[in-house]
């Protein structure tokens, strides 16, 4: 069973990405989905967060992200506790994922792939990037954003350099339409499934510690 992470900025093409990798027969994991149903079910967490932050859910027991925004931004040591407390928890519930998958893979979609830790889950870890002016175009057609306000989102996530520098794999989105880039993505994902297949009957199949092709970089 292998393991793929997904990540990148906004507006680059990971949903079809990770539409054809479910049409592939992957498993796929929605870190956001995840961490909202972790925190109405884990009490762990809930207890950690109340601990490090006070009451911070609702009386209908949701997380007040408000409050929680309120202490965390502008406050770098505040968002170092917030993410130290997250982060394994999604860690581990995403672990619980891998161990129950029946599936072909399991693809993880995490904005925080590599921050949080979970990026040494994956056999290979893939950024979805795309230009600048592909991204705007998404995004303001996406969100029914102004240019301003697309350009200020883009400019509050990482840049396409740090993706290169820490995943394994770039999948570029080109500007083409939905179809031509999911065969694109399809074609992608099929020479990399080769690729960790081959990897793994060369080192006794070793599962995700085996030869993750970390440092060699594929554009599409």
């Amino acid at each position: 069973m292998t393991v793929i992470g997904i990540t990148g900025p906004t507006g680059a093409g990971k949903t079809t990405a990770l539409e054809v990798l479910a049409e592939m027969g992957f498993e796929v994991v929605d870190c956001d989905a995840l961490y909202y149903e972790l925190l109405r079910s884990d009490e762990e967490l809930r207890r950690a967060l109340r601990n490090a932050f006070g009451e911070v859910f609702l009386p209908d027991g949701s997380l007040d992200r408000r409050a929680v925004a309120r202490r965390v931004f502008g406050d770098p040591a505040e968002l170092v506790k917030l993410n130290g407390i997250v982060f394994p928890a999604m860690s581990a519930a995403v672990e619980r994922k891998i161990g129950n998958c029946s599936q072909k893979g399991l693809a993880i979609d995490a904005v925080n792939l590599i921050e949080s830790g979970m990026g040494r889950l994956c056999r290979a870890t893939v950024a979805v990037t795309a230009s600048p002016d592909v991204r705007l175009r998404r995004i303001m057609a996406r969100d029914g954003l102004t240019e301003d306000q697309a350009r200020a989102r883009m400019a509050a996530q990482k840049s396409a350099d740090w993706y290169g520098d820490n995943c394994s794999f770039l999948l570029e989105n080109r500007g083409e339409d939905r179809d031509a880039f999911a065969e694109m993505v399809r074609s992608f994902f099929q020479n990399l499934m080769e690729i960790i297949n081959k990897g793994e009957e060369a080192n006794g199949n070793q599962g995700l510690e085996g030869s993750t092709p970390h440092g060699e970089k594929e554009r599409l």
